[in-house]
Protein backbone atom coordinates (compact mmCIF):
# COMPACT_ATOMS: atom_id res chain seq x y z
CA UNK A 1 0.00 0.00 0.00
CA UNK A 2 1.81 3.42 -1.52
CA UNK A 3 1.47 5.55 2.23
CA UNK A 4 1.65 8.92 -0.24
CA UNK A 5 -2.14 7.68 -1.27
CA UNK A 6 -3.16 8.19 2.10
CA UNK A 7 -0.62 10.61 3.86
CA UNK A 8 -0.25 13.88 3.14
CA UNK A 9 3.42 14.27 1.74
CA UNK A 10 6.13 16.96 3.31
CA UNK A 11 4.40 19.71 0.61
CA UNK A 12 1.30 18.61 1.12
CA UNK A 13 1.28 19.38 4.86
CA UNK A 14 1.87 23.08 4.18
CA UNK A 15 4.33 24.17 7.23
CA UNK A 16 7.53 24.28 6.01
CA UNK A 17 8.15 26.49 9.32
CA UNK A 18 7.96 22.67 11.18
CA UNK A 19 10.75 20.38 11.44
CA UNK A 20 8.10 17.82 12.51
CA UNK A 21 8.51 14.33 10.23
CA UNK A 22 6.13 14.20 7.42
CA UNK A 23 4.99 10.73 8.99
CA UNK A 24 6.53 8.02 11.56
CA UNK A 25 6.54 4.52 10.46
CA UNK A 26 6.92 1.04 13.24
CA UNK A 27 4.98 2.30 15.77
CA UNK A 28 2.43 0.27 18.15
CA UNK A 29 -0.77 2.24 19.06
CA UNK A 30 -3.27 0.99 21.87
CA UNK A 31 -7.00 2.35 21.53
CA UNK A 32 -7.70 3.17 25.01
CA UNK A 33 -11.40 3.43 25.33
CA UNK A 34 -13.20 5.13 27.97
CA UNK A 35 -11.37 7.38 30.73
CA UNK A 36 -10.66 4.99 33.63
CA UNK A 37 -9.04 3.15 31.08
CA UNK A 38 -7.00 5.86 30.12
CA UNK A 39 -6.28 7.20 33.53
CA UNK A 40 -5.18 4.20 34.82
CA UNK A 41 -2.28 3.11 32.15
CA UNK A 42 -1.42 7.15 32.46
CA UNK A 43 -0.79 6.53 36.36
CA UNK A 44 0.87 3.40 35.89
CA UNK A 45 3.02 4.39 33.55
CA UNK A 46 3.77 7.68 35.19
CA UNK A 47 4.74 5.71 38.12
CA UNK A 48 7.45 4.43 36.24
CA UNK A 49 9.23 7.40 35.94
CA UNK A 50 12.32 8.41 37.99
CA UNK A 51 14.96 11.04 38.09
CA UNK A 52 15.92 12.44 34.69
CA UNK A 53 13.02 10.92 33.02
CA UNK A 54 10.44 13.59 31.13
CA UNK A 55 7.35 14.46 31.33
CA UNK A 56 5.66 16.70 28.91
CA UNK A 57 1.51 17.58 28.60
CA UNK A 58 -1.00 19.84 27.08
CA UNK A 59 -4.10 20.27 28.09
CA UNK A 60 -7.58 22.22 27.34
CA UNK A 61 -8.54 21.44 31.10
CA UNK A 62 -6.91 20.31 33.98
CA UNK A 63 -8.31 19.53 37.69
CA UNK A 64 -6.32 18.75 39.87
CA UNK A 65 -8.14 16.95 41.90
CA UNK A 66 -9.66 14.35 39.08
CA UNK A 67 -8.82 10.69 40.34
CA UNK A 68 -6.88 8.09 38.43
CA UNK A 69 -8.57 5.48 39.98
CA UNK A 70 -11.24 4.70 42.54
CA UNK A 71 -8.20 5.07 45.27
CA UNK A 72 -6.35 8.32 44.00
CA UNK A 73 -3.93 9.06 43.34
CA UNK A 74 -5.26 12.44 41.64
CA UNK A 75 -3.78 14.01 38.77
CA UNK A 76 -2.10 17.12 40.53
CA UNK A 77 -0.21 14.28 43.20
CA UNK A 78 0.43 11.86 40.38
CA UNK A 79 2.42 14.95 38.65
CA UNK A 80 3.74 16.54 41.47
CA UNK A 81 4.87 13.08 42.99
CA UNK A 82 7.04 12.71 39.45
CA UNK A 83 8.60 16.01 40.32
CA UNK A 84 10.02 15.09 43.61
CA UNK A 85 11.42 12.27 42.11
CA UNK A 86 13.47 14.00 40.10
CA UNK A 87 11.22 13.93 37.18
CA UNK A 88 11.16 17.04 34.49
CA UNK A 89 8.01 17.96 34.39
CA UNK A 90 6.57 20.37 32.41
CA UNK A 91 2.98 21.73 31.24
CA UNK A 92 1.28 24.08 28.96
CA UNK A 93 -2.36 24.53 29.72
CA UNK A 94 -4.76 26.79 27.87
CA UNK A 95 -4.98 29.75 30.05
CA UNK A 96 -8.59 29.13 29.71
CA UNK A 97 -11.71 32.16 30.45
CA UNK A 98 -13.10 33.40 33.42
CA UNK A 99 -14.92 30.33 35.27
CA UNK A 100 -18.19 32.65 35.90
CA UNK A 101 -18.64 31.57 31.70
CA UNK A 102 -18.38 27.99 32.46
CA UNK A 103 -14.90 27.62 31.51
CA UNK A 104 -11.18 26.77 33.58
CA UNK A 105 -9.21 29.39 34.55
CA UNK A 106 -9.08 28.82 38.13
CA UNK A 107 -8.74 24.98 38.28
CA UNK A 108 -6.13 25.05 35.28
CA UNK A 109 -4.28 27.91 37.25
CA UNK A 110 -4.60 25.36 40.80
CA UNK A 111 -3.34 22.07 38.75
CA UNK A 112 -0.45 24.55 37.65
CA UNK A 113 0.61 25.93 40.88
CA UNK A 114 0.48 22.59 42.79
CA UNK A 115 3.15 21.00 40.50
CA UNK A 116 5.35 23.78 40.49
CA UNK A 117 5.36 24.00 44.13
CA UNK A 118 6.76 20.08 43.83
CA UNK A 119 9.50 21.38 41.37
CA UNK A 120 7.64 21.40 37.48
CA UNK A 121 7.08 23.95 35.47
CA UNK A 122 3.34 24.57 34.19
CA UNK A 123 2.80 27.61 31.78
CA UNK A 124 -0.49 29.02 31.10
CA UNK A 125 -0.71 29.46 27.49
CA UNK A 126 -2.72 32.04 25.82
CA UNK A 127 -1.18 32.03 22.60
CA UNK A 128 -4.47 31.63 20.40
CA UNK A 129 -6.57 34.05 18.27
CA UNK A 130 -9.37 36.18 20.26
CA UNK A 131 -12.32 32.99 20.99
CA UNK A 132 -9.59 30.58 20.42
CA UNK A 133 -8.14 27.99 23.21
CA UNK A 134 -5.00 25.25 23.60
CA UNK A 135 -7.34 21.85 22.42
CA UNK A 136 -4.42 19.54 22.13
CA UNK A 137 -4.88 16.51 24.97
CA UNK A 138 -0.77 15.09 25.13
CA UNK A 139 0.85 13.52 27.47
CA UNK A 140 4.87 12.55 26.91
CA UNK A 141 6.84 9.83 28.47
CA UNK A 142 10.72 9.80 27.74
CA UNK A 143 13.02 7.54 29.51
CA UNK A 144 16.60 8.75 28.02
CA UNK A 145 18.46 5.93 29.31
CA UNK A 146 15.31 3.87 28.16
CA UNK A 147 13.90 5.28 25.24
CA UNK A 148 12.07 1.78 24.49
CA UNK A 149 10.01 2.15 27.50
CA UNK A 150 8.64 5.97 25.85
CA UNK A 151 5.37 6.46 25.53
CA UNK A 152 2.80 9.10 24.13
CA UNK A 153 -1.30 9.83 25.38
CA UNK A 154 -2.97 11.64 22.64
CA UNK A 155 -6.31 12.28 22.09
CA UNK A 156 -9.64 13.34 23.39
CA UNK A 157 -9.78 12.82 27.11
CA UNK A 158 -8.62 15.96 29.16
CA UNK A 159 -7.03 15.39 32.35
CA UNK A 160 -10.45 16.61 34.31
CA UNK A 161 -13.59 16.37 35.84
CA UNK A 162 -16.56 14.07 34.08
CA UNK A 163 -14.00 12.14 32.52
CA UNK A 164 -13.25 8.61 33.99
CA UNK A 165 -16.27 6.59 32.61
CA UNK A 166 -16.46 3.19 31.72
CA UNK A 167 -18.25 0.65 29.47
CA UNK A 168 -21.54 0.92 31.69
CA UNK A 169 -21.28 4.93 30.93
CA UNK A 170 -22.54 6.04 34.66
CA UNK A 171 -20.57 9.00 34.21
CA UNK A 172 -17.64 9.99 36.73
CA UNK A 173 -18.56 10.57 39.98
CA UNK A 174 -16.71 14.36 39.55
CA UNK A 175 -18.58 15.70 37.15
CA UNK A 176 -18.80 18.84 35.65
CA UNK A 177 -22.01 20.66 35.18
CA UNK A 178 -23.81 20.07 31.56
CA UNK A 179 -26.69 20.29 30.23
CA UNK A 180 -29.48 19.03 32.72
CA UNK A 181 -30.61 16.06 30.17
CA UNK A 182 -27.31 14.47 31.01
CA UNK A 183 -27.84 14.19 34.92
CA UNK A 184 -25.58 15.03 37.54
CA UNK A 185 -22.93 12.42 36.46
CA UNK A 186 -23.12 12.29 32.91
CA UNK A 187 -22.35 9.31 30.93
CA UNK A 188 -18.99 9.52 29.01
CA UNK A 189 -17.89 8.30 25.49
CA UNK A 190 -14.12 8.80 24.52
CA UNK A 191 -11.05 7.53 23.19
CA UNK A 192 -7.38 8.24 23.73
CA UNK A 193 -3.94 6.31 22.14
CA UNK A 194 -1.40 4.71 23.96
CA UNK A 195 1.59 5.09 21.48
CA UNK A 196 5.29 3.46 21.25
CA UNK A 197 7.98 3.84 18.65
CA UNK A 198 9.73 6.40 16.21
CA UNK A 199 6.51 8.35 16.88
CA UNK A 200 6.88 9.75 20.46
CA UNK A 201 9.92 11.60 18.91
CA UNK A 202 7.24 13.02 16.67
CA UNK A 203 4.61 14.13 19.40
CA UNK A 204 7.47 14.97 22.08
CA UNK A 205 8.63 18.09 19.38
CA UNK A 206 5.08 18.99 19.16
CA UNK A 207 5.08 19.80 22.66
CA UNK A 208 8.33 21.51 22.18
CA UNK A 209 7.54 23.74 19.42
CA UNK A 210 4.80 25.19 21.56
CA UNK A 211 6.90 25.50 24.58
CA UNK A 212 10.38 27.04 22.93
CA UNK A 213 8.29 29.67 20.50
CA UNK A 214 9.64 32.86 22.15
CA UNK A 215 5.94 34.61 21.68
CA UNK A 216 4.80 35.96 25.10
CA UNK A 217 2.11 33.61 26.30
CA UNK A 218 -0.52 36.26 27.12
CA UNK A 219 -1.65 38.19 23.79
CA UNK A 220 -4.79 39.46 24.94
CA UNK A 221 -4.39 42.74 26.77
CA UNK A 222 -2.17 44.40 29.77
CA UNK A 223 -5.19 43.41 32.45
CA UNK A 224 -4.91 39.62 32.08
CA UNK A 225 -0.92 40.27 32.38
CA UNK A 226 -1.14 42.49 35.40
CA UNK A 227 -3.65 39.44 36.83
CA UNK A 228 -1.23 37.00 35.90
CA UNK A 229 1.70 38.94 37.70
CA UNK A 230 -0.40 39.27 40.77
CA UNK A 231 -1.13 35.16 41.29
CA UNK A 232 3.10 35.22 40.42
CA UNK A 233 2.09 33.17 37.41
CA UNK A 234 5.00 32.01 35.31
CA UNK A 235 5.15 34.37 32.37
CA UNK A 236 8.65 32.43 31.11
CA UNK A 237 9.26 29.34 29.70
CA UNK A 238 12.74 27.83 30.99
CA UNK A 239 14.93 26.06 28.63
CA UNK A 240 14.11 22.67 28.06
CA UNK A 241 16.40 19.09 28.03
CA UNK A 242 17.65 18.24 24.80
CA UNK A 243 15.24 16.11 22.61
CA UNK A 244 16.40 12.36 23.27
CA UNK A 245 16.53 10.22 19.92
CA UNK A 246 13.58 8.54 18.44
CA UNK A 247 12.84 5.52 20.65
CA UNK A 248 13.56 1.84 18.25
CA UNK A 249 10.91 0.09 16.13
CA UNK A 250 7.96 -1.07 17.79
CA UNK A 251 5.50 -2.58 15.32
CA UNK A 252 3.83 -2.37 12.18
CA UNK A 253 2.22 0.75 12.42
CA UNK A 254 2.65 3.97 10.39
CA UNK A 255 1.34 7.20 12.03
CA UNK A 256 1.10 10.90 10.59
CA UNK A 257 1.03 13.38 13.32
CA UNK A 258 -1.27 16.37 12.29
CA UNK A 259 -2.11 19.58 13.62
CA UNK A 260 -4.39 22.70 13.94
CA UNK A 261 -2.73 26.20 14.72
CA UNK A 262 -4.37 29.73 13.11
CA UNK A 263 -2.86 32.21 11.33
CA UNK A 264 -2.17 34.63 13.68
CA UNK A 265 -0.45 37.72 15.02
CA UNK A 266 1.96 37.88 15.91
CA UNK A 267 2.82 34.58 14.04
CA UNK A 268 3.88 30.82 15.76
CA UNK A 269 7.93 30.57 15.13
CA UNK A 270 7.09 27.21 14.38
CA UNK A 271 3.84 27.67 11.79
CA UNK A 272 3.72 31.47 10.62
CA UNK A 273 1.35 31.21 8.23
CA UNK A 274 -0.37 28.51 10.27
CA UNK A 275 -1.07 25.00 10.01
CA UNK A 276 -4.88 22.89 8.50
CA UNK A 277 -2.44 20.00 8.49
CA UNK A 278 -5.66 18.07 10.27
CA UNK A 279 -7.77 19.34 7.48
CA UNK A 280 -5.74 18.64 4.95
CA UNK A 281 -5.52 14.77 5.93
CA UNK A 282 -8.95 14.62 6.16
CA UNK A 283 -9.30 15.96 3.01
CA UNK A 284 -7.09 13.72 1.71
CA UNK A 285 -8.38 10.62 2.82
CA UNK A 286 -12.12 11.25 2.03
CA UNK A 287 -11.63 11.52 -1.37
CA UNK A 288 -10.37 7.60 -1.31
CA UNK A 289 -13.81 6.60 0.45
CA UNK A 290 -15.90 4.28 -1.46
CA UNK A 291 -17.61 1.52 1.20
CA UNK A 292 -18.00 3.23 4.59
CA UNK A 293 -16.89 6.36 6.75
CA UNK A 294 -17.78 6.29 10.14
CA UNK A 295 -17.21 8.40 12.61
CA UNK A 296 -17.64 9.94 16.07
CA UNK A 297 -17.95 13.18 16.97
CA UNK A 298 -18.76 15.65 19.78
CA UNK A 299 -20.10 18.12 17.42
CA UNK A 300 -19.92 17.22 13.57
CA UNK A 301 -20.83 20.90 12.75
CA UNK A 302 -19.85 22.97 9.47
CA UNK A 303 -21.15 23.27 5.85
CA UNK A 304 -17.65 22.97 4.41
CA UNK A 305 -16.34 20.15 6.49
CA UNK A 306 -20.02 18.52 5.73
CA UNK A 307 -19.43 19.47 2.18
CA UNK A 308 -16.50 16.82 1.88
CA UNK A 309 -18.50 14.20 3.40
CA UNK A 310 -21.39 15.03 0.84
CA UNK A 311 -18.78 15.52 -2.53
CA UNK A 312 -17.58 11.57 -1.64
CA UNK A 313 -21.21 10.40 -1.35
CA UNK A 314 -22.60 12.02 -4.70
CA UNK A 315 -19.00 10.65 -6.03
CA UNK A 316 -19.38 7.00 -4.70
CA UNK A 317 -22.92 5.46 -4.88
CA UNK A 318 -21.86 2.62 -2.78
CA UNK A 319 -20.37 4.66 -0.24
CA UNK A 320 -21.98 5.24 3.54
CA UNK A 321 -21.71 7.72 5.94
CA UNK A 322 -22.35 6.73 9.97
CA UNK A 323 -21.82 9.11 12.53
CA UNK A 324 -22.71 8.79 16.21
CA UNK A 325 -22.60 12.35 18.26
CA UNK A 326 -24.35 13.31 20.79
CA UNK A 327 -28.07 13.71 21.63
CA UNK A 328 -28.00 17.16 22.85
CA UNK A 329 -25.17 19.75 22.83
CA UNK A 330 -23.16 19.99 26.41
CA UNK A 331 -25.36 23.64 27.43
CA UNK A 332 -28.98 24.52 27.90
CA UNK A 333 -30.19 28.13 27.41
CA UNK A 334 -32.15 30.10 25.49
CA UNK A 335 -28.72 31.96 23.99
CA UNK A 336 -25.95 29.11 23.91
CA UNK A 337 -28.40 26.04 22.65
CA UNK A 338 -29.66 27.40 19.15
CA UNK A 339 -26.09 28.35 17.65
CA UNK A 340 -25.29 25.08 18.88
CA UNK A 341 -28.11 23.07 17.47
CA UNK A 342 -28.38 25.07 14.03
CA UNK A 343 -24.60 23.92 13.88
CA UNK A 344 -25.55 20.26 13.42
CA UNK A 345 -28.55 20.89 11.52
CA UNK A 346 -26.55 22.49 8.52
CA UNK A 347 -24.07 19.84 8.71
CA UNK A 348 -26.73 17.01 8.78
CA UNK A 349 -28.50 18.61 5.91
CA UNK A 350 -25.18 18.94 3.80
CA UNK A 351 -24.98 15.34 4.27
CA UNK A 352 -28.19 14.38 3.91
CA UNK A 353 -29.20 16.03 0.88
CA UNK A 354 -26.52 14.70 -1.10
CA UNK A 355 -27.66 10.95 -0.03
CA UNK A 356 -30.25 10.72 1.93
CA UNK A 357 -30.77 6.72 2.29
CA UNK A 358 -26.41 6.75 2.87
CA UNK A 359 -26.38 9.20 5.83
CA UNK A 360 -27.04 7.35 9.26
CA UNK A 361 -26.82 9.53 12.42
CA UNK A 362 -26.90 7.64 15.96
CA UNK A 363 -26.99 9.20 19.17
CA UNK A 364 -26.44 6.92 22.47
CA UNK A 365 -27.56 6.51 26.05
CA UNK A 366 -27.05 4.34 28.75
CA UNK A 367 -29.37 1.53 30.16
CA UNK A 368 -31.14 4.15 32.50
CA UNK A 369 -31.92 5.98 29.45
CA UNK A 370 -29.93 8.82 29.91
CA UNK A 371 -28.12 10.26 26.79
CA UNK A 372 -24.05 9.32 26.74
CA UNK A 373 -22.39 12.30 25.49
CA UNK A 374 -20.05 11.73 22.94
CA UNK A 375 -16.82 13.52 23.55
CA UNK A 376 -14.47 11.49 20.61
CA UNK A 377 -12.90 12.47 17.71
CA UNK A 378 -12.43 9.27 15.99
CA UNK A 379 -12.75 8.70 11.94
CA UNK A 380 -12.19 5.07 9.60
CA UNK A 381 -12.30 5.36 6.45
CA UNK A 382 -13.32 1.84 4.92
CA UNK A 383 -11.25 -0.19 7.24
CA UNK A 384 -7.84 1.07 6.01
CA UNK A 385 -6.96 4.61 7.30
CA UNK A 386 -8.26 5.96 10.28
CA UNK A 387 -7.41 9.13 12.68
CA UNK A 388 -7.90 9.85 16.91
CA UNK A 389 -7.40 13.37 17.69
CA UNK A 390 -8.38 16.37 19.64
CA UNK A 391 -9.91 17.73 16.79
CA UNK A 392 -13.85 17.88 15.89
CA UNK A 393 -15.60 17.48 12.42
CA UNK A 394 -15.95 21.37 12.37
CA UNK A 395 -14.26 24.47 11.31
CA UNK A 396 -13.17 25.48 14.65
CA UNK A 397 -11.33 22.62 14.94
CA UNK A 398 -9.52 22.15 11.47
CA UNK A 399 -8.70 26.05 11.48
CA UNK A 400 -9.09 28.21 14.73
CA UNK A 401 -7.85 26.27 17.75
CA UNK A 402 -4.54 24.23 18.77
CA UNK A 403 -5.45 20.05 17.77
CA UNK A 404 -3.54 17.52 17.65
CA UNK A 405 -4.69 14.19 15.97
CA UNK A 406 -2.89 11.18 14.80
CA UNK A 407 -3.96 9.45 11.60
CA UNK A 408 -2.91 5.41 11.37
CA UNK A 409 -2.09 3.41 8.40
CA UNK A 410 -1.38 -0.23 9.99
CA UNK A 411 1.01 -2.59 7.48
CA UNK A 412 -0.83 -5.68 8.30
CA UNK A 413 -3.87 -6.65 6.48
CA UNK A 414 -6.59 -8.35 7.86
CA UNK A 415 -7.35 -11.61 6.33
CA UNK A 416 -11.30 -11.97 6.79
CA UNK A 417 -13.96 -11.23 4.41
CA UNK A 418 -14.02 -8.26 3.01
CA UNK A 419 -10.37 -8.31 2.26
CA UNK A 420 -10.44 -5.01 0.39
CA UNK A 421 -13.45 -3.38 1.17
CA UNK A 422 -12.95 -0.21 -1.14
CA UNK A 423 -11.85 -2.14 -4.12
CA UNK A 424 -8.75 0.54 -4.63
CA UNK A 425 -6.32 -2.64 -3.39
CA UNK A 426 -5.28 -1.65 -0.11
CA UNK A 427 -7.14 -4.13 1.53
CA UNK A 428 -8.59 -4.05 5.31
CA UNK A 429 -5.68 -3.11 7.26
CA UNK A 430 -5.93 -4.65 11.37
CA UNK A 431 -6.09 -1.48 13.40
CA UNK A 432 -8.01 0.06 11.65
CA UNK A 433 -11.07 -2.47 11.36
CA UNK A 434 -10.12 -3.52 15.19
CA UNK A 435 -11.45 -0.06 16.00
CA UNK A 436 -14.12 0.37 14.17
CA UNK A 437 -15.24 -3.26 15.57
CA UNK A 438 -14.72 -2.30 18.86
CA UNK A 439 -16.54 1.03 19.00
CA UNK A 440 -19.69 -0.63 16.85
CA UNK A 441 -19.78 -3.93 18.85
CA UNK A 442 -20.33 -1.69 22.55
CA UNK A 443 -22.73 0.65 20.54
CA UNK A 444 -25.10 -2.48 18.92
CA UNK A 445 -24.52 -4.44 22.47
CA UNK A 446 -25.14 -7.82 20.92
CA UNK A 447 -23.65 -10.18 18.67
CA UNK A 448 -23.87 -8.83 15.05
CA UNK A 449 -21.98 -9.02 11.74
CA UNK A 450 -20.15 -5.91 11.55
CA UNK A 451 -17.38 -6.51 8.90
CA UNK A 452 -18.84 -6.15 6.35
CA UNK A 453 -19.90 -2.45 5.53
CA UNK A 454 -23.47 -2.83 4.53
CA UNK A 455 -24.01 -5.62 7.33
CA UNK A 456 -22.82 -3.01 9.78
CA UNK A 457 -24.78 -0.03 8.41
CA UNK A 458 -28.08 -2.69 8.84
CA UNK A 459 -27.32 -4.02 12.21
CA UNK A 460 -26.89 -0.69 13.49
CA UNK A 461 -29.79 1.11 12.33
CA UNK A 462 -31.64 -2.77 13.32
CA UNK A 463 -30.60 -1.82 17.09
CA UNK A 464 -31.67 1.68 16.92
CA UNK A 465 -34.38 0.90 15.28
CA UNK A 466 -35.56 -1.71 18.11
CA UNK A 467 -34.84 0.97 20.72
CA UNK A 468 -36.75 3.63 19.61
CA UNK A 469 -39.62 1.36 19.29
CA UNK A 470 -39.50 0.38 22.63
CA UNK A 471 -39.12 3.92 23.86
CA UNK A 472 -42.13 4.62 21.39
CA UNK A 473 -44.42 1.57 22.71
CA UNK A 474 -43.69 2.98 26.52
CA UNK A 475 -40.45 0.62 27.73
CA UNK A 476 -42.58 -2.57 28.25
CA UNK A 477 -40.90 -5.61 28.27
CA UNK A 478 -37.03 -6.02 28.43
CA UNK A 479 -34.99 -3.56 26.98
CA UNK A 480 -33.35 -3.92 23.66
CA UNK A 481 -29.71 -4.13 23.99
CA UNK A 482 -27.03 -1.18 22.97
CA UNK A 483 -27.00 1.98 23.53
CA UNK A 484 -27.74 2.86 20.05
CA UNK A 485 -30.62 5.80 19.20
CA UNK A 486 -31.40 7.30 15.95
CA UNK A 487 -30.30 10.85 16.26
CA UNK A 488 -32.99 13.29 15.45
CA UNK A 489 -32.72 17.21 13.91
CA UNK A 490 -35.25 19.44 14.61
CA UNK A 491 -35.59 22.23 11.74
CA UNK A 492 -35.11 25.50 13.64
CA UNK A 493 -37.65 28.84 12.58
CA UNK A 494 -36.62 31.10 10.72
CA UNK A 495 -36.99 33.66 13.48
CA UNK A 496 -34.35 32.19 15.79
CA UNK A 497 -32.14 31.27 13.01
CA UNK A 498 -31.97 34.91 11.86
CA UNK A 499 -29.26 35.37 14.92
CA UNK A 500 -28.40 31.85 15.97
CA UNK A 501 -26.84 31.14 12.28
CA UNK A 502 -24.24 34.60 12.21
CA UNK A 503 -24.00 33.98 16.62
CA UNK A 504 -22.75 29.69 15.32
CA UNK A 505 -20.57 30.77 12.61
CA UNK A 506 -18.89 33.85 14.34
CA UNK A 507 -19.05 32.87 18.02
CA UNK A 508 -18.97 28.77 17.96
CA UNK A 509 -17.60 28.05 14.83
CA UNK A 510 -15.20 30.95 13.62
CA UNK A 511 -12.54 31.12 10.88
CA UNK A 512 -8.70 30.87 11.69
CA UNK A 513 -7.44 30.75 7.94
CA UNK A 514 -5.71 33.76 6.81
CA UNK A 515 -7.82 36.06 4.37
CA UNK A 516 -6.13 34.72 0.92
CA UNK A 517 -7.06 30.76 2.61
CA UNK A 518 -10.78 32.50 3.27
CA UNK A 519 -11.01 33.66 -0.65
CA UNK A 520 -9.69 30.69 -2.07
CA UNK A 521 -11.92 28.38 -0.28
CA UNK A 522 -8.58 25.85 0.61
CA UNK A 523 -7.44 24.65 3.78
Amino acid sequence: MPLPDWFLSAEERGNPDSSIPTWSTANTVEALIHGKGYFARLAQAVETLSDGDHLFFTDWRGDPDELTSDDGPTVARLFADAARRGVIVKGLLWRSHWDKLAYSEEENRSLGDEIRAAGGEILLDQRVRRGGSHHQKLVVLRHPGSPEKDVAFAGGIDLCHSRRDDENHLGDRQALAMASAYGKTPPWHDVQLALRGPVVGALDLTFRERWNDRTPLDQHGPISTAMDKLKHADLHASELPRQPPDPPPAGTLNVQTLRTYPSMRPPYSFAKEGEQSIARGYTKAIKRARRLIYLEDQYLWSAEVADLFARALRANPELHLIAVVPRHPDVDGKFALPPNEVGREIAVSVCTSAAPDRVHIFDLENTEGTPIYVHAKVCVIDDVWCSVGSDNFNRRSWTHDSELSNAILDETRDERAPQDPAGLGDGARQFARELRLTLMAEHVGADADLIDPLDAVRAMTAAAGRLRAWHDGGRTGERPPGHLMPHRTEHMPWRRRLWAVPAYRVVYDPDGRSWRDRIRGRW
